[in-house]
């Protein structure tokens, strides 16, 4: 039977955008990576899928995020649209000295010390959350781990640094989710109105709140964040105060939602892996490890040339744009023995590029590790006979991608 031609670079992007597609976009980003490492989709465009390149583009100074000034380059229409004006003004999509001075305003909390301070405060919502499974599922109903466990870890935990009401973690999750759809650009324009509708809600919720902490403060950081608004305003501004709160609290519970959703998929499909887990309490920081590169949370991210660069010798003429496909270099043969094989114990040099790298690396990466090494061996340790009451189903997304449900019996 003859072999089916190679996919062109359209034909796996066409791909990438259908629900199928991204249900399983690692054999599309082979079919990418054949035709190069670095390659030119077209006028202006480069796709990139090797480890190097991508490391290097993410380190390079002069390729940007996507602002508003490569927005604007685009075209004004995005401007119509709450959700995109409010990253846009966050530290998420900001270049040079705004970077530098949104991200300075939150960094202390995200310090690898601070985060380590919060091992017991972790420890305990665990061991709460799980035991409200336990009450879920005790006559035997299978129990969503994502909705109760997966997802409602990384937000309580986000919730208590930023300082919002434990009882609005439920609808934090659901708006939190409808506006992340906005990472993708334009691409949805209907999902793109829902996500406006929902930072509109949410903005007003902040607001709220704001007023709250200037009459009564309290030790937390949406308390120290609004008292830097109003009494330097120049160092942020209320459109950035929004923008930084939204963005800490959808990218401070999605992505570490979906890294304890997949590695409870791993474990329970490798029985070896959960037991291991559960006995050997140094185990879980290479597991982690290892989940960040097989399966990212964040799957792809942007650059564009603010200036004439190069990238490991190609030309990047000025104004091009760059799709850095992070889940690819994480499997990139060239620097991963066996890359489409679960190891943990590779360990070693290159680390993933899940979390980014240069001076857009990741803000809560130890705290996204630091909860994902506490769930998943206490999850498995109070339910050693968990079992898949039905396959997982991915969320339809791509940029950031995971498990939507995993329903989950807990067993005797």
């Amino acid at each position: 039977m003859a072999e089916s031609a190679p996919l062109s670079l359209t034909e796996a992007f066409a791909a990438l955008g259908t629900v199928r597609g991204r249900q399983d976009p690692y054999p599309l980003y082979e079919a990418i990576r054949a035709h190069g490492d670095l390659t030119r989709r077209g006028p202006g465009k480069l796709v990139v899928t090797g480890y190097d390149e991508c490391a290097r583009a993410l380190r390079d100074n002069s390729l940007h995020v996507q602002d508003r000034t490569a927005y604007d380059a685009a075209g004004p229409a995005w401007r119509s649209h709450s959700s995109l004006r409010a990253f846009t003004s966050s530290m998420l999509y900001s270049n040079g000295s705004d970077h530098t001075r949104l991200r300075s305003l939150a960094a202390f909390a995200f310090t690898p010390p601070r985060v380590r301070e919060l091992t017991s405060v972790v420890e305990d919502m665990a061991d709460r959350l799980l035991d409200r499974m336990a009450r879920l599922g005790a006559d035997g109903s299978p129990v969503d781990v994502i909705a109760e466990f997966a997802s409602r870890l990384p937000i309580a935990v986000i919730g208590a640094l930023l300082g919002f009401p434990e009882e609005d973690q439920v609808w934090f999750r659901e708006m939190a989710s409808t506006i992340a759809v906005s990472t993708d650009g334009l691409s949805d324009p209907t999902a793109l109105n829902r996500a406006d509708a929902a930072m509109d809600a949410l903005a007003g919720y902040f607001g709220r709140l704001a007023e709250e902490r200037r009459r009564r403060p309290a030790d937390d950081l949406l308390t120290l964040l609004v008292a830097t608004h109003d009494d330097a305003p120049e160092r942020l501004s209320h459109e950035e105060l929004m923008g930084n709160l939204m963005v800490l609290l959808t990218a401070g519970f999605e992505t570490t939602s979906f890294l304890i959703g997949h590695g409870l998929m791993i474990a329970l499909d490798h029985a070896p892996y959960a037991r291991r887990l559960c006995d050997d309490t140094d185990f879980a920081d290479a597991y982690v490890e290892e989940i960040l590169r097989y399966e990212p949370p964040v799957h792809v991210t942007s650059r564009w040339a603010a200036k004439d660069t190069e990238l490991l010798g190609t030309a990047v003429p000025r104004g091009t744009r760059l799709t850095l496909i992070l889940a690819a270099a994480n499997r990139d043969p060239r620097r991963f023995t066996a890359p489409d094989r679960f190891d943990p114990a590779r360990g070693g040099a290159p680390g993933p590029l899940s979390f980014g790298a240069g001076p857009h690396y990741c803000l809560g990466a130890p705290l996204a590790r630091l909860e994902a090494r506490i769930a998943l061996p206490r999850l498995l340790r109070r339910f050693p006979r968990l079992t898949a009451a039905a396959s997982p189903v991915y969320r339809d997304r791509w940029v950031v991608r995971g498990l939507d449900t995993y329903p989950l019996v807990l067993g005797a």
